[in-house]
């Protein structure tokens, strides 16, 4: 689910799908209702938000993670990537050099997921 006219958002539905994810784009003009409904956290809030197996995906989380996450299947509510790190899946810039990011977990203790150094 993401916000209408979003372009980023599209770019990573399209890495989730090229790495085998089922994907189905839904927009909305009430995603922030949404977020809340799945125990979103404000800090980690991005532009979209998944669902994939019981798991809240929240941002740009990359298919890598993903994949980490349904082969450990954790005891948590989901991953997150706050805000909307250049260089992150659905957000590489021509121009622009990638950034270094954290995927976080949430919805028991936050701690960090994966790491990804911005190369």
């Amino acid at each position: 689910m993401h916000a209408k006219s979003c372009g980023c958002c599209g770019a990573w539905a399209d890495h989730i799908a090229k790495a085998g994810f089922p994907v189905k784009i839904v927009e909305s003009s009430t995603l922030e209702t949404f977020k809340t409904e799945q125990g979103v956290l404000a800090a980690l809030q991005s532009c979209n938000t998944a669902l994939v197996d019981g798991y809240v995906l929240e941002g740009h989380v990359s298919a890598e993670a993903v994949s980490k996450l349904l082969k450990e299947r954790p005891s948590i509510k989901g991953l997150a990537v706050a805000g909307m790190p250049a260089g992150s899946p659905g957000m590489e810039m021509s121009g622009v050099a990638p950034e270094a990011y954290d995927v976080m977990t949430f919805g028991s203790a936050g701690t960090v997921f994966m790491r990804f150094d911005g190369s």
